[in-house]
């Protein structure tokens, strides 16, 4: 178990890479309420096909739990109930913690698929927990992380429930959004301690320095992309899925602070790839830095002055995940040796 952890702990950073990516396409299909509740899908384990199945019927038989669309309205059956020709509110009760009673079987499908995704990766987690006991005579800080990381994957599948069961209430899809990156970083901490690439690099202050504002910076920028994307959200259900024209008309603050934060992010990493090449530090990570930092950017323009091509949105979100390890990985590196050239 010792020799293929580090196979795990990078099974587990792609899982959760996975879930970002996962999540960044339920949010470019606009398929965030394609379940009304959580863990269950209209009360289903297995997500209905056709709405026939989640449409009121007489003469049909409802297992207690199973949410249907009645009268523009969702309604949950407090028992099993066989139905007769007129609707019995006595066997159902109002869905209250939302009102969006949309059926989409695509939208429905890929939030499930979505779900699915978190599910695998909670298991894979609890499967780094396990292979982490090993380690806790010769190094405690492997279990402790482990635990804090899989600690933290309960945490957002709470979150996960509360954002369906507050349709889509942004503050908490950017706490679910932030936590999900702290994760990432403990799993790279891990990825750190147990890789067997021992090399040294040269310890440059101001480059270590600098490194902690990007990361600091990539965080916030983030958290403002997930405020950018409700107002986005906000306009869609306005002006329909199909009008993306409209989705950034007359946008607030936040977008244009997210958009002009971007020259500080440019102008930080760029000098970071200068002090690189001109003190011959040797991080090659910073060569990634910036190709993901630019694919941000152009993804970040081709949404804005294109209408949203598709497939730029899941690039832009998985482009800035991926930046935000990248740099986080890069700063290990960077203070493991502390001589000062």
């Amino acid at each position: 178990m010792k020799k293929r952890f580090p196979l795990i702990v990078k099974i587990t950073l792609i899982s959760l890479y996975l879930i970002f990516l996962a999540g960044s396409f339920v949010r470019m299909t606009g398929s965030g309420m394609g379940c009304p509740d959580w863990p269950k899908c209209f009360g289903y384990y297995i997500p209905p096909t056709s709405e026939d199945q989640i449409t009121w019927q007489p003469n049909k038989t409802y297992k207690k739990g199973v949410i249907i669309v009645k009268d523009k309205a969702l309604y949950v059956a407090t028992k099993p109930v066989k139905t007769g020709e007129q609707f019995d509110l006595e066997n159902w009760e109002k869905y209250t913690k939302h009102d969006y009673a949309v059926f989409n079987t695509f939208h429905t499908w890929t939030e499930y698929i979505n779900r699915m995704t978190t599910v695998i990766s909670g298991f894979v987690f609890l499967f780094l927990l396990i292979g982490s006991l090993r380690f806790r005579k010769e190094n405690k800080w492997i279990p402790i992380i482990s635990f804090v990381a899989f600690f933290l994957m309960l945490v957002e599948a709470v979150l996960g429930k509360m954002v369906v069961d507050t349709n889509l209430k942004p503050t908490i899809i950017t706490i679910h959004m932030v936590i999900g990156l702290i994760i990432v970083a403990l799993v790279l901490r891990l990825l750190f301690i147990v890789s067997n690439k021992k090399k040294t690099y040269s310890h440059h202050t101001l480059f270590n320095n600098l490194l902690i504002i990007s990361v600091i910076f990539s965080l916030i920028q983030i958290a403002l992309g997930t405020q950018v994307r409700q107002f986005i959200d906000e306009q869609i259900k306005f002006f329909g899925f199909e009008n993306k024209e409209y989705s950034l008309m007359n946008p607030n603050l936040k977008f244009y602070f997210h958009r002009s934060f971007t020259i500080a992010i440019i102008l930080i990493n760029g000098f970071l790839y200068y002090l690189n090449q001109i003190k011959k530090l040797g991080y090659h990570l910073i060569n990634w830095v910036m190709v993901l930092l630019i694919l941000e950017t152009v993804t970040g323009i081709l949404m804005y002055y294109a209408d949203f091509p598709i497939g730029t949105q899941a690039v832009h979100l998985l482009s800035g995940a991926l930046l935000f390890g990248v740099q986080f990985y890069l700063w290990m590196q960077s203070r493991r040796n502390k001589i000062v050239t």
